[in-house]
């Protein structure tokens, strides 16, 4: 995680401009596969988005901190807590090239690469996870930004059951595509924007307990209000709005005989940008 950390500090000081933020969101209906209980959970982001000569960095690290209801070991009451990161570097191929990219509603074109990595400390499955993201990016010619990619996934994980006490050596997955959508938006001369991201994802095969996996929808969306000038300070800098998560077989588990498996979340999120 350190090693990251200063590897994206570097970046920032090579970048053209960036916006970097802190936020905070919280909602009570959070789900997780084979919890039939709805859970609270607080989550602290750490965000930075930059562009620079050849294309644009994004990094994100969430710390969510679940209720009792998603406990951090077997008989605890204490809620789990997880640290979610992810990392995209578009390359943007106009700026590499000199060519234009440009058709129909089409404004550029890049070339995505990334990850994402987790670690968690829940009861029953303390995830491990570890995927690498790859695909080209097609940008549409919109006020702010749409971003829409179709990228391919290799994902695996090396889960441990607290109850049973058996850990799951590494397994991976069946590489699979995602179609994935980022959007920000703002909402005429309002400030207010949209902002969000929406995931299509295929099956990824077998998990590693011999079940098939279910295609996922995640739509996470929320409308940002710009409180900078109610408050007497710089625009840009403070924001409050609405989020709304709809995750339908959340990590591949089929909401169809698995619990948990899809969420409906509306939560309320600040942003402090510097």
């Amino acid at each position: 995680m350190l090693v990251a950390l200063a590897a994206i500090s570097q970046l920032a000081q090579a970048e053209d401009w960036s916006d970097t933020y802190i936020g905070y969101r919280t909602g009570s209906t959070f789900a997780e596969p084979y919890i039939t209980s709805d859970i609270g959970k607080d989550i602290i982001n750490f965000s930075h988005v930059g562009g620079y000569a050849y294309g644009t960095n994004f990094f994100n690290i969430d710390l969510l901190m679940s209720d009792s209801k998603d406990p951090a070991g077997a008989g605890s009451s204490e809620g789990a807590q997880e640290a979610y990161v992810v990392y995209r570097n578009t390359i943007d191929l106009q700026k590499v090239s000199g060519q234009s990219f440009k058709f129909g509603p089409v404004r550029d074109a890049g070339v995505t690469l990334g990850f994402d990595w987790n670690t968690k400390n829940d009861a029953g499955y303390n995830s491990k996870k570890r995927m690498l993201v790859a695909g080209p990016t097609l940008m549409i010619d919109v006020p702010g930004f749409l971003d829409v990619g179709l990228y391919e996934l290799w994902e695996s994980n090396a889960p441990y059951n607290t109850f049973t006490q058996v850990a799951t050596p590494r397994y991976s997955y069946s590489p699979h595509p995602m179609l994935s959508l980022a959007w920000g938006i703002p909402l005429g001369s309002l400030p207010l924007s949209f902002e969000g991201f929406a995931d299509f994802i295929t099956p990824k095969g077998p998990d590693e307990f011999g079940n098939n996996t279910a295609a996922e929808t995640n739509i996470d969306m929320q409308v940002m209000y710009d409180i900078g000038s109610a408050v007497g300070v710089a625009p840009k800098k403070f924001k409050i709005g609405f989020e709304y998560q709809y995750w339908q077989n959340k990590f591949g588990n089929n909401a169809s005989v698995v619990p948990g498996a899809t969420a409906h979340t509306p939560m309320v999120r600040m942003e402090y940008h510097f």
